[in-house]
C-alpha cells in the first residue's frame, strides 16, 4: 500500500464494522493508528492489524474506563504487561473534567504505573498517544518524573491527542518534544485553531478520533474526508499550500509509525 494519509488516532473497535473499515482504508491509501480503550480488546485489534498492514493496533486504557469503573486493577495490570513488549500505546492518560471528580487519584495511579513500566522496559520506537483533559500539567509531571521526557534514544514519542490544555501547557509540551494530533472538533474552537496555528508543522499529525459514538456506521471514506478537511483548515491557518501540510504531516506519520 502506498500511504497517502494517516489517521493518528481512531477507534476501530468502536465502529460498527471494524474489519470493513480497515480493508476499505487500505484500498484508499489510508493508514490508521487504532487506539484501544480497554486492554482486553488488544488481542483482537492486534490480530486485525496483522491482516491489514495499513493498521497499527495500540494497547490502551482510556481514563474514562477507569473513572466509571469499567476497568480496574486487573486491566491496569494487563496494560502494563502489554506495554512491556508492545511499541504502540494508546489511548491512555488523564481526564480531570468535573464529571470525573473524585477519580483523579485512580487515574493518576494507573498512568503512573504505565509510565514506570515504560521506563523499566524501554522499547525503541515506542509511541504513546495521550488523552489529557484539564490534566496536561499532571500528565507531563508524571511523564517527567518517570524519565520519559528525557532526550534519549529509547524515550517514547509522545503524542497529545486533541490538545485542550492552557497556552503555558502547550509551550511546555512543545518544549518536551511532543507531537500533537489534530481533529475537526479541535478546530471547531477558537482556542483549538490558535493552537494548530502555533504548533510547527513538523510536530503535527492528523486524526479523526472516529467514531463520534460507539457502534456508529463509519466508512474509510468518511475518515479520509475528515482528514482532508483538517488539512485544509491547517493550511488556511498557517497561510501555506494544503499540499505542503499533507506532505509534512505524512512525513511525520511515516517516521513515527515506521511506514515506508
Amino acid at each position: 500500500m502506498e500511504l497517502q494519509l494517516f489517521d493518528a488516532h481512531c477507534h476501530l473497535d468502536l465502529t460498527a464494522g471494524p474489519n470493513a473499515v480497515a480493508h476499505e482504508a487500505a484500498t484508499m491509501g489510508l493508514g490508521l493508528f487504532d487506539c484501544g480503550v480497554d486492554p482486553r480488546d488488544f488481542a483482537t485489534a492486534n490480530k486485525r492489524a496483522a491482516s491489514n498492514p495499513n493498521v497499527i493496533a495500540g494497547a490502551g486504557l482510556h481514563p474514562w474506563w477507569i473513572a466509571d469503573g469499567r476497568c480496574g486493577t486487573a486491566e491496569v495490570d494487563l496494560l502494563c504487561e502489554l506495554a512491556s513488549r508492545e511499541r504502540f500505546i494508546g489511548e491512555v492518560g488523564l481526564d480531570f473534567s468535573p464529571r470525573f471528580a473524585g477519580t483523579e487519584g485512580n487515574q493518576a495511579q494507573a498512568f503512573e504505573r504505565l509510565c514506570r513500566t515504560l521506563s523499566r522496559h524501554p522499547l525503541p520506537g515506542c509511541v504513546l498517544s495521550i488523552h489529557a483533559v484539564r490534566a496536561v500539567g499532571a500528565a507531563l509531571d508524571i511523564l517527567e518524573s518517570s524519565g520519559l521526557l528525557k532526550d534519549a534514544p529509547n524515550s517514547p514519542t509522545i503524542i497529545f491527542h486533541w490538545f485542550s490544555g492552557t497556552s503555558d501547557e502547550l509551550v511546555r509540551a512543545r518544549h518536551a518534544g511532543s507531537f500533537f494530533s489534530i481533529n475537526e472538533r479541535m478546530l471547531a474552537t477558537k482556542r483549538g485553531r490558535e493552537y494548530a496555528r502555533q504548533i510547527p508543522l513538523d510536530r503535527l499529525l492528523l486524526e479523526t478520533d472516529a467514531p463520534a459514538e460507539p457502534d456508529a456506521e463509519t466508512s474509510a471514506r468518511q475518515l479520509v474526508d475528515s482528514l482532508i478537511r483538517v488539512s485544509e483548515v491547517i493550511a488556511e491557518l498557517k497561510n501555506c499550500p494544503e499540499e505542503s501540510v499533507k506532505s509534512v504531516v505524512l512525513r511525520n506519520s511515516r517516521s513515527i509509525f515506521d511506514f515506508r
